[in-house]
């Protein structure tokens, strides 16, 4: 991200409640870099500056109203597995499938900028969405070796392949052994259950206790009563260490697996981290455009010589059901503006708008107002608001409120 010439005075920000609209915004954003930049947003003081934002916010609200909905999930940081390539090391299945989620955000990012019906000029950020690198052919190898957390496909290799049919005919083989003695009449005559459990990755048969010596084998467990024996059939002891060899070659062959995948992702460390900043870049972008939409916002005209022109401000913050617009102008035949009026009149929501407005714009958001409103480029903005600001007032309120409007008048010049 460009780094910009930010306001120095922050409190004027909670004062106009310019953080709650931050909070709105952020809750557009999907992937946690992106609110993190929502929350983190500033007004700006270069009308360049504030302009290009603004216009990339327009044109993000273009896009969304030509193509429909776009959806960032799957936005995340791999840096730490980006790190552990970069010395070589190889990745679980659940980091490489969160390298994949980031490169299908790409490819549906990528998909969403290509959509138009009709051949439209470049804009803004034709060059965000030009340089995203989806890596289809990593992304489609991936998804073919793993196709969840826990689960590497027989396809993944063909040695893999070949293990997976061993297991499963030693499997059949041991369960037909067992079901053979479960089905013996003398046997089953000893058993607790006429079932096939697991312990310990062995299979076994629940033994009564008191028929321990009439069953040869190996005890893996008992019940919590005691009465109940767990015990591998020595006729199958063979077969299981079969099985459990078979399943140290799998792991193996599971990790040689994740090894080539985290060897084929390295060459691509570069690409997947300015993904992941291009991806956070437009989420970020394209929150402000739907909070644009939500409010039925415009995008103000800019001036570098003092002068407001609102048209129909609505302040963003209360009811549109309720919410009275106001038409404000100052800086041409005057500078001062004086808001005279009785209680609940909207003196304070004027005045509110009129600071907030300056801030959204200036942060490259749109304001809810007419098209053609017009905003100045400020330096600092200042406000002191209170909901009874007189002397009937306690003396540290009051006193509180004229010690900030002097400091307010000691820090305030004409780009204020």
């Amino acid at each position: 991200m460009m780094e910009y010439f930010c306001f120095m005075n922050e409190k004027v920000l909670k004062t106009l409640e310019y953080n709650k609209i931050l909070n709105q915004l952020s809750e557009y954003a999907c992937s946690p870099e992106a609110k993190k930049r929502c929350l983190a947003l500033r007004p700006i003081t270069d009308k360049a500056q504030i302009e290009q934002l603004q216009l990339q916010t327009k044109d993000a609200l273009s896009r969304l109203f030509r193509c429909g909905n776009l959806s960032f999930s799957g936005v995340h940081s791999v840096n730490d597995s980006l790190k552990r390539l970069e010395i070589g090391a190889s990745l679980s299945a659940a980091e490489l499938l969160s390298i994949c989620s980031l490169l299908e955000a790409a490819k549906r990012v990528k998909a969403f900028s290509r959509s138009e019906k009709e051949e439209v000029p470049d804009d803004s950020l034709t060059g965000f969405f030009t340089e995203i690198e989806p890596l289809t052919p990593l992304y489609d190898e991936i998804r073919r070796c793993i196709p969840a957390e826990d689960e590497i496909a027989d396809d993944a290799s063909s040695t893999l392949r070949s293990i997976r049919r061993s297991m499963r005919g030693m499997n059949d083989r041991i369960r037909a052994q067992m079901n053979n003695m479960i089905n013996n009449s003398t046997t089953r005559s000893y058993l607790q259950d006429a079932v096939i459990t697991m312990r310990d990755g062995r299979y076994c048969l629940p033994v009564k206790s008191e028929y321990k010596s009439q069953v040869s084998g190996m005890v893996h467990d008992q019940s919590a009563t005691g009465s109940t024996l767990f015990i591998e059939p020595m006729a199958i002891v063979k077969l299981n260490n079969e099985i459990r060899e078979l399943e140290i070659q799998e792991q193996k062959e599971i990790e040689a697996v994740l090894a080539s995948l985290s060897n084929q992702t390295a060459p691509h460390i570069e690409e997947l981290q300015m993904d992941m900043a291009l991806l956070a870049q437009l989420d970020f972008i394209f929150a402000k455009a739907a909070l644009s939409h939500q409010y039925r916002c415009t995008a103000p005209i800019f001036n570098d010589k003092g002068y407001i022109n609102i048209k129909d401000g609505r302040h963003p913050l209360l009811d549109p059901q309720k919410v009275v617009p106001i038409t404000v102008w100052l800086g041409t035949d005057f500078d001062l503006l004086m808001v005279t009026g009785p209680n609940t009149g909207g003196k304070t929501v004027s005045l509110k708008t009129v600071g907030l407005f300056t801030l959204m714009g200036q942060a490259g958001l749109h304001i809810p107002a007419f098209e053609g409103s017009e905003l100045a480029v400020f330096e600092e903005v200042f406000a002191d608001i209170g909901d009874e600001q007189s002397i009937e007032q306690s003396l540290s309120t009051f006193s509180a409120h004229m010690t900030n409007i002097v400091s307010i008048l000691g820090q305030a010049d004409s780009r204020s």
